[in-house]
Parts: structure tokens; sequence; C-alpha cells
């Protein structure tokens, strides 16, 4: 994934002031968290954005207390699956102010995924504008203790009131957020999946549809059953190359080489965390291959000794050690505290997050000065 050009702040955040209705809350519900003890997507900021597609245009949009959507039994997504997100994240840096990290490479991504669903293009000012406004309302809650962001879920559904089978001609688009600690915080296991399949080639692997992840809970409940923390999906003709490391992509050092799977096949989202790591271990030295990769070299680096670290990456986790690899006869066991290129991975990308380290590739989209 390239990064993705920007405009200044300035100019998205005047446009969204002009489309963006404001209704904000007189009574902050910031009180009931516990910043030093945050868990996963469980509590919710105060604010929402919310907005229609009449299926020419979007209106109605409007930042508003978060609150329960009203949706008709008969909304297509309910039915037929058309719904997309996203999972981004915001920071404090050191002077206290909230920085988006990427959400350009997001917004793109979000319109790719929606146009492989059949659903329209959500605007720049809705997107980027909108997070804007709802972080500002909200800044008080983008949490400063260490691994924790405020977790930003922009998605879009079906609207149409209507079960026949055909694309929705009207859509609702909504940015929920979420003070929130780490998705993984401990080291993991996988078992490598060698009867389910998350994607195909031809299929919808790319992009960030909400049945990717219905159609892996099933083969996940299995796996934990069995003592798992996730899967290593591989490909589904010859169940041989990696594509996704549970809900992450996978990254595998092997010598001096790291090495995470091509995007090619279309079975594979294109991680903006993922694009992230490739930079930052090109700047350490290391040899960085996107390639296809199989288990069975794998294997063969953890026999011969050249088998370093395997680490996920996604905005929800960030980078996750990989601790067990369990591949039918190989039980593949790693010295997670050994993992010297995922900390300093971690390290960089956090430095650059919170604005402790320079921002050389403008990754960070700095939220406009409070004025609401």
């Amino acid at each position: 994934m390239m990064a993705v050009d920007h405009p200044t702040t300035n100019t998205v955040r005047e446009e969204a002031l002009k489309k963006i209705k404001l209704n904000l809350t007189k009574e902050s519900r910031i009180g009931e968290i516990d910043f030093n003890n945050l868990q996963f997507g469980k509590k919710y900021a105060d604010h929402m954005l919310v907005a229609d597609f009449d299926g020419q245009e979007w209106k109605n949009a409007e930042i508003l207390p978060f609150q329960h959507l009203s949706v008709s039994p008969s909304n297509a997504a309910w039915h037929y699956g058309q719904a997309i997100f996203e999972g981004i994240k915001a920071y404090k840096d050191q002077e206290g102010e909230p920085m988006i990290f990427r959400p350009y490479d997001n917004y793109a991504r979000f319109n790719i995924s929606a146009e492989r669903m059949g659903m329209p293009s959500v605007p720049e000012w809705l997107f980027i504008g909108g997070m804007d406004l709802l972080i500002d309302a909200d800044r008080k809650w983008v949490p400063a203790n260490q691994g924790s962001s405020l977790y930003l879920r922009p998605f879009m559904i079906a609207a149409d009131e209507f079960i026949g089978v055909k694309p929705s001609d009207t859509y609702k688009f909504v940015i929920i957020t979420s003070p929130s600690g780490p998705y993984f915080n401990k080291p993991i296991k996988l078992l490598v999946q060698d009867k389910y399949i998350r994607a195909f080639p031809g299929g919808v692997g790319y992009a960030k549809a909400a049945g990717n992840y219905g159609g892996a809970m099933y083969p996940t409940m299995q796996a934990k059953k069995q003592g798992y923390d996730q899967i290593l999906w591989v490909d589904g003709a010859a169940f041989k190359n990696l594509q996704e490391c549970g809900t992450m992509n996978v990254f595998v050092i092997i010598g001096n080489k790291a090495i995470t799977p091509d995007l090619t096949q279309g079975t594979i989202l294109a991680g903006v965390t993922r694009a992230s790591v490739m930079d930052i271990l090109t700047d350490m030295g290391l040899t960085v291959e996107e390639r296809p990769i199989s288990i069975e070299e794998v294997v063969a680096a953890w026999k011969d000794g050249s088998l370093k670290e395997v680490f996920g990456t996604g905005t929800a986790s960030s980078v996750a050690y990989v601790e067990q690899l369990d591949y039918k006869e190989n039980l593949i066991k790693l010295d997670t505290t050994k993992y010297s290129v995922g900390a300093e991975v971690i390290e960089r990308l956090d430095a650059i997050r919170t604005g402790r380290a320079e921002d050389t590739r403008n990754w960070n989209y700095k939220v406009g000065s409070s004025a609401l």
C-alpha cells in the first residue's frame, strides 16, 4: 500500500463544518471510564457521526450523542451482507493534542471495499472531515496511556427496507469511537488451518467486508477450543501459502529477511499497519520480501534455526508476537522474549504515532484546533 497524499487539515475541516450538523451533548460520560484499565471495544465515547445516502448524494450528516440506531427488520444489510468497515486509531502527541494515524490510507481502502460490495463511495469531507470534527468533540477521550488509543470504527451498511436480492439504493454511514487498550496483551498461539478457507482469488478477501469476519467465526471457535488464540490462514487450493494471521497480516523473520505474503491474489487485506511495518523494517536494515511464502518454508526455517520471529500486524493489535505455530506434526515454539525485530518495530511505530519521533512520511493527521 502506498501512502496517500492528503491536503491540509484546515481545507477538509472547513468543508466538513459547512456540511455536518453538530448536536453535542451537555453531559459527558467520560467520568465512567477508567483509563488505566481499558478493554478493547467495550466502551464508547460521547459522540458518533451518522449520514445517509439517498441514492444520489450523501445528506443528513450529523455528529450527535452516541445512541442506538433505528433500523427496519427488512434492512437489506441484515439479509444480504452489504456491510463494510475500517479500523483506525488516534493518539495524543507530546503536547496532548490528538493525531489520527494514516486515515487517508484507510479512506482509500474503505472506498475500494465499497466498490467491491456494490456500494457508493464516501466523500472526503464526510470520512476525513467528519472524523476530524468527531475527535475534536471527544478529544478528552483519546487516552495518553502507553499502549492505549482511541479506536475509530467507520462503517457503512445498506439501508433499503426491501428483501429482494439486489444492491441497496440507500445506505447509512457511521463513525463510532472507543478508548481502548491492547487487543492482545500476551503472545499468541496459532493453528495452521488446513480445512477451512478465509478467502480465494476472485472473492472479497481484499475488502474489509463484514462477511469475511463472520465466515471466520466458526473455525476460530474450534481452534480456541483446542487452546489456540487464532488461526493462521493458508490458501484454499493447496492449503500451503500463508494468507492472514487471524484478523491480522503476518510477517515471518528468517535470517535478515522479513517476509510477508503479497497481495496479488486479492485474498489478503492491504493492511495500513502492514505497509507501515514494511517501511520501518526497511529503515531498520532488513530485506523486506513481499511474496508467496509457504508453511513448509516456515517449518524448514524453524528446523534449520533460521526462523527468528513470527508476528501479526493490524490496527487493533498493532504488533502481536506469535509464540507457537501448530502445523500437522510440527509444533513450532518461539521464544518471544528474544524478539528484537518485533520489539524495535513496536517502539519505532509507537514513537511516530505519538510524536516522539519525526513523522518523515507524513503519516499523522493532526486534528483541528478545538472550536466546537
